[in-house]
């Protein structure tokens, strides 16, 4: 191969920037064939050039100071492999308008200044490659920009995040409380010291805006379609779902209904056996239907160190061979114009819904609760109550609490909204109250 090699930077050696390096110095053969040209690891920038990695660098790789990247022309491609919004922002732009292209895995960061730093790249004449800032390893981006580019896309259900999905998997299998089901997915690195963002729901809706993004044409801030995490729920509102015959996902949702956009991310009762039902574990799923495909399934490992080097390396090899600048300035991401759907009002969502009441043991509760549902126009379509123990009656004389599990048919998001308050009112209901979606 005689042509020049391509030199590179890693912009952050954390988890996957270790990994890309680690793939990149074992196996330069097959990526200077792929890519067409040799490729060269020039400099990786952290944060402490003292600590310990899992990984021997050739001498001199290694700095502290990003300028060293941004100020190298020698360096025609930096994978932007930091996290958060700033300074990552300051970061990627410094790049792009050093003449660089960029490769990235950082989702809050396209789904809070995409516009912006698509923009900029398309101003220089530079690309953005993201593969990676969704789902890991499964190559979705590249399925709904480029493979399924003759399609409307009119639905995605995923399984985004999985960290909730390993915990709700793991409360399922060992009966384990949520707590203990957590703990153990910090232990194995599923879970962060600080998991708020993956429980919930914050981390699988910024890739859910950025697949309806590249889908649909519509940026949906996250305050703008409704959001709920996995660390409310409870042991037992998984065993009643079983029992219902559902098992329960923290599911993304956008799709079109009636020319809007309905998008959400929340618990959600999933018919078992069916195949989102049965992803497991750490791994994510997407399905997607097209208008002239129907529908298509994608699932694999949605994290990890090497699934998401995985597919750094590809947008990589794609924007050395040229295949980024083909496609980057067409995709219908983050583009100043009319958005093509209006988001659906949270209001007009509909759904049918699972409700877990904690209740007082006593006459009428139920029918309390069925009156208010029905004059909110919710209709019940089931209701478990197991009985409560008669010892509690006879040594306390007080009332015991039970749980009562209602499904309804199909309803509004702003009927049910309109029933909570006045359930609230009742004075024979004790918190937590559980609803969950139930997918269709």
């Amino acid at each position: 191969m005689s042509l020049d090699p391509v030199n590179v930077a890693i912009v952050g050696l954390g988890t996957v920037g270790t990994g890309v390096a680690r793939v990149l110095l074992d196996q330069p053969e097959r990526i200077a064939r792929r890519a067409g040209r040799p490729v060269v690891l020039r400099r990786a920038v952290v944060r402490n050039a003292a600590k310990s990695r899992d990984i021997q660098l050739p001498s001199g790789i290694l700095t502290t100071d990003v300028a060293e990247v941004v100020n190298d022309r020698e360096i025609q491609v930096a994978l932007h492999l930091v996290g958060g919004i700033h300074p990552a922002r300051e970061i990627m732009l410094d790049l792009l308008i050093a003449g660089k292209d960029v490769v990235t895995a950082n989702k809050a960061l396209l789904c809070e200044y995409g516009d912006e730093l698509f923009a900029k790249a398309r101003e220089l004449g530079r690309t953005i490659a993201f593969e990676a800032a969704v789902a890991g390893g499964i190559p979705i981006i590249a399925a709904v920009g480029q493979s399924l580019a003759g399609n409307q896309i009119l639905s995605i259900s995923a399984i985004l995040n999985g960290t909730s999905n390993y915990i709700l998997t793991q409360m399922v299998r060992e009966n384990w409380s949520y707590r203990e089901a957590l703990k153990r997915a910090q232990e194995l690195g599923y879970a962060e010291e600080d998991p708020t963002l993956d429980v919930d729901g914050t981390d699988a809706a910024q890739k859910l805006v950025i697949l309806t993004q590249l889908a649909f044409g519509v940026k949906a801030p996250l305050s703008s379609f409704p959001r709920q995490g996995i660390d409310t729920l409870e042991l037992a509102d998984l065993r009643y779902a079983a029992e219902l015959g559902y098992t329960v996902k923290l599911l993304a949702v956008s799709r079109l209904v009636n020319g809007e956009l309905e998008m959400r991310v929340q618990p959600t009762l999933v018919r078992q056996h069916t195949p989102l039902a049965e992803i497991h574990g750490a791994f994510n799923a997407i399905a997607l239907v097209g208008d002239v495909v129907g529908e298509t399934w994608y699932s694999g490992p949605g994290a990890g160190q090497m699934p998401t080097a995985s597919a750094v390396i590809a947008d990589l090899i794609d924007t050395i061979a040229g295949r980024t600048q083909i496609t980057f300035p067409r995709l219908e991401l983050w583009r100043h114009k009319s958005a093509p759907y209006a988001l659906q009002p949270r209001e007009k969502i509909s759904s049918r819904f699972y409700l877990r009441f904690n209740v007082l043991d006593r006459p009428h509760v139920l029918a309390d609760i069925a009156d208010i549902l029905g004059k909110s126009e919710i209709s019940i379509a089931s209701v478990i109550q197991h009985e409560a123990p008669e010892v509690a009656h006879v040594e306390s004389g007080a009332k015991p609490v039970v749980p009562l599990v209602i499904m309804t048919h199909r309803t509004t998001e702003g009927n049910l909204q309109a029933a909570e308050q006045k359930l609230n009112q009742l004075s024979s209901i004790t918190p937590p109250r559980v609803r969950m979606a139930v997918a269709d």
